[in-house]
């Protein structure tokens, strides 16, 4: 193996909104390193989770498959042992991987904090991650474990100490010849869960304690006038640290052949649409910055059409010339980024969404439309899926970007409700669920 093959970095965070991207319109200054990195790779407008939880986020990135298909529909399940992943994948072929970070793939009664190497999703030659990071550490306490369960402690504000560990990371891996996939998965912006609070370092919450309110948030009760400061010093921390991994990977002699993957688990609607973050289908909760710059992806461009966290396995491998395998369920959108004819012509018109923990629930997003149905009778999240579903939510994206109208239960939408309904019923059945029924809406719309 060579090294011109494409190393690549995945730079993972938790729980940030895609419009906080200055690249993607905030106008508070946030990422300028993000949006150098928008302008000299490839920008996506319209990126999806496909679902909007933590553990089943991940899982879906690393396997290539839909929550139901891989196991984790819901937080605290493990990815079972021997599951194909982007690090067996790559490992496989050659390449030296390494995690750091939050984890969240570990059964939950086997602890939040190491991680036994089974459920470790293939990464095998750098490990230093929590499964519960935000309940074995404090915003200036890290507290991480290495491969033989030993207790790492990086001193300073979370993003930077988990910054420091990568850079060792990304230096252990990338001594020799072969290639690596290296991956931090950060809390941040992600809210301390013991305190409710979105913690920045020290002084970076002041800065913006006149926030721009997103135009989603402003009509809506919630807590983004308590959080918003913290949420953006977060980020402006994030942002900083991928500067010091772009200047690493560049010190290396290591940047031209590198991939960087920049991207979030799901966002944030501050308790807007129901009681808690995100688990709901709008675009508040659902759609996640994404970033790719690197070999294959260097083109200064924008693409608009809607891609997912389920592509991105199979996308990587792709752009490192290794195959996949039929349990993949995602498509590789590099030839989507080339611009290839037959790919964009024939490249889905919607994402498919699968919610657990706040109700069981499926939605679709596409260019216009978004569209949401929950299970009939089931309160909560204790199965993975339902064969009886009720329409909740329909919008109009181009008259309503901010999602404000809700037009389930509104005259002169049968037509489009029926085709997304359709839809969304097939995309069910192509991830593996059973075709369920889903009904008109019965009883009076929500936000």
């Amino acid at each position: 193996m060579t090294a011109s093959r494409p190393n690549i970095l995945v730079i993972f965070a938790d729980q940030q909104r895609w419009d906080t991207l200055g690249a993607n319109g905030h106008p508070m200054d946030l990422t300028p390193a993000l949006d150098r990195l928008a302008r000299s790779g490839t920008r996506f407008v319209l990126p999806i989770t496909n679902q909007p939880v933590c553990a089943p986020a991940r899982a879906t990135l690393l396997t290539g498959r839909y929550g139901t298909s891989h196991g984790v529909w819901r937080n605290n399940i493990g990815l079972a042992p021997g599951t194909p992943t982007l690090a067996t994948r790559l490992s496989g072929a050659g390449y030296r991987t390494g995690y750091v970070g939050k984890w969240h793939l570990s059964p939950a009664e086997l602890g939040r904090g190491a991680v036994p190497a089974e459920y470790r999703g293939g990464f095998r030659d750098w490990w230093e991650a929590s499964n519960a990071l935000e309940f074995t550490s404090q915003p200036f306490d890290t507290v991480m474990f290495d491969a033989d369960g030993a207790e790492v402690r990086p001193r300073g504000y979370r993003v930077d100490a988990c910054t420091d560990r990568t850079i060792s990371m990304i230096r252990h891996l990338g001594a020799g010849d072969d290639p690596f996939l290296a991956m931090v998965s950060f809390l941040e912006p992600h809210h301390q869960n013991d305190v409710d609070e979105y913690v920045a370092p020290v002084g970076y919450a002041r800065r913006y304690a006149s926030p721009f309110v997103p135009e989603d948030l402003r009509p809506l009760p919630g807590s983004w006038g308590q959080h918003l400061p913290g949420y953006y010093g977060a980020i402006r921390s994030l942002d900083e640290n991928v500067a010091r991994l772009v200047a690493t990977l560049d010190q290396m002699g290591k940047l031209h052949n590198t991939i960087i993957v920049y991207t979030a688990d799901h966002g944030c609607h501050f308790k807007t649409r129901n009681s808690e973050y995100k688990r709901s289908c709008h675009d508040s909760s659902i759609r996640v910055p994404l970033v790719i710059a690197g070999p294959g992806f260097d083109r200064r461009q924008v693409i608009h059409e809607p891609v997912s966290l389920v592509d991105l396995c199979p996308t990587l491998l792709d752009a490192c010339g290794v195959d996949g395998d039929g349990t993949i369920q995602g498509r590789s959108f590099l030839p989507l980024v080339a611009r290839d004819a037959g790919t964009c012509a024939t490249w889905p018109e919607e994402v498919f969404v699968q919610i657990s923990e706040s109700g069981v629930a499926r939605a679709l997003r596409t260019e216009r439309w978004a569209y949401g149905v929950l299970a009939i009778g089931l309160g909560g999240s204790q199965v993975a899926g339902s064969d009886d579903y009720a329409e909740t939510h329909l919008y109009d994206t181009y008259a309503d970007p901010h999602q404000q109208v809700n037009l389930i239960g509104r005259s002169g939408y049968d037509e489009v409700r029926l085709r997304l309904r359709g839809r969304l019923v097939a995309r069910m059945v192509e991830a593996g669920e059973a075709a369920p029924g889903i009904r008109d809406l019965v009883g009076s719309t929500t936000v």
